[in-house]
């Protein structure tokens, strides 16, 4: 006997795509899409390729729903496979279980929703299979639930959906649910179809024990391809294992390295090809990119002086292009190249030392009593203060560039003489 089943998770339904949805009118209808546009890709895939039951392990929807919608976009992708004939198992997941509305769902015929009080086993008799799972009673589950899941049903293939921070994949997800690959590898089922963690990741191939990753990345974190995985069961073992890319947005930290580069035009040249290369991996989707500035480079000073310029520089570029991209944000890291004091015994070259010799400690101290010159002329309030504060991360590191900025301009300017 041959059938598939589609493993999705993390779908987070109407999940605001972080960094993106504030920056332009244009596109926002698009970016606040991306979550609905990409589970539409996902029942279609099902449909298209004639799976037998999808598999949702949890967080459907995103923490409380914005509104009703939602829940009704939901329910009619079920009514997809129900016309289809594709049954659907799904349990409510962290998020799902502080959602107001997600219990309250008048679903389709087709659709399962394993319960939060206890695990359940669902047969599949004409397909000798059985599924089993638990849904989140509350968000904070610290309970290895998996312990107590059903054993498995002897002469079928068994499916256990379970969402869960697995012990060495957590990431930055909460540790919800823990538990352990020996412990999933012991419990006596074929199939894991793990949810909670938005990497996707093969934990185990006998038994196979699987995290799809979620559907449409979310933000600059979730980098790379998303999607859902296609599972093929023949004779009652997994014979093909398939990820499928479905994601409608895709994010991509990409580093520029500015090494030993001399002039901007120079740097924005580097920027292009690096742009470039991203687009060609994203293939037809909108790509969210933030780039990083790395490397020691003499337009350090520059670049900390007055970073706006360059971004103004990289949107121009952006919009030059024919690819759907976006600058989700421009980080400068970049270095001043290092000094040898020994063969710099000018004028200008003893000022660079003494200014770069500065620690940090000092300068923020020169800064502070500055600031409070400036604080004590400003009106009182929340306001100023916070005003004020923005300037602490910054303010050392600017002003130390524009110090040796205005060095090298005097240097320069007396070579000429």
């Amino acid at each position: 006997m041959v059938f598939k089943f589609l493993h999705a998770a993390d779908l987070h339904l109407d999940s605001p795509l972080l960094g993106l949805a504030a920056k332009s009118a244009d596109y926002a209808a698009r970016v606040d899409r991306a979550s609905r546009d990409a589970f539409e890709k996902l029942i279609g895939l099902a449909i298209d390729e004639r799976c037998a039951f999808v598999v949702l392990a949890g967080d459907i929807f995103d923490g409380d729903l914005r509104n009703f919608e939602t829940g009704l976009f939901f329910m009619s992708q079920m009514r997809r496979l129900e016309a289809a004939g594709i049954r659907a198992f799904l349990l409510f997941g962290n998020h799902d279980a502080e959602n107001r509305f997600a219990s309250k769902l008048k679903l389709a015929s087709n659709v399962h929703v394993f319960s939060s009080k206890r695990a359940e086993t669902i047969a599949i008799d004409e397909l000798r299979v059985s599924v089993h799972g638990r849904s989140f009673p509350q968000r904070d589950v610290t309970d290895n639930i998996a312990r107590d899941y059903p054993a498995a049903v002897s002469g079928h293939f068994n499916i256990g959906v379970l969402h869960t921070a697995c012990q060495g994949s957590e990431s930055y997800h909460a540790p919800y649910a823990p538990c352990t690959v020996e412990q999933l590898a012991n419990h006596g089922y074929d199939y894991w179809a793990l949810g909670h963690v938005h990497a996707r990741a093969v934990l185990s191939t006998n038994p196979h024990i699987v995290y799809p990753g979620n559907l449409q990345g979310r933000s600059v974190r979730e980098t790379g391809p998303k999607g859902a995985t296609l599972v093929t069961v023949t004779d009652g073992g997994v014979a093909d294992l398939t990820h499928h890319d479905l994601d409608v947005i895709r994010w991509a930290l990409s580093t520029v390295d500015a090494t030993a580069l001399q002039t901007h035009a120079d740097l924005l040249a580097r920027i292009r090809e690096t742009i470039y290369e991203a687009c060609s991996g994203a293939g037809d989707r909108g790509l969210a990119i933030r780039l990083q500035l790395t490397g020691e480079t003499q337009l350090h000073h520059r670049l900390m002086i007055d970073p706006q310029s360059l971004r103004d520089d990289v949107a121009a570029l952006l919009a030059t292009l024919s690819h759907d991209i976006w600058l989700e944000k421009l980080v400068v890291a970049t270095a001043p190249p290092k000094r040898q004091e020994a063969l710099d015994p000018t004028v200008s070259g003893r000022l660079a030392s003494e200014i770069i010799r500065l620690s940090p400690e000092e300068v923020g101290a020169i800064i502070e009593v500055k600031l409070a010159e400036v604080r004590a002329k400003m009106p009182a309030g929340a306001r100023a203060q916070e005003f004020l504060d923005g300037f602490r991360d910054d303010i050392p590191d600017r002003a130390r560039a524009l110090a040796l900025a205005l060095v090298g301009d005097a240097e320069d300017g007396h070579a000429s003489h």
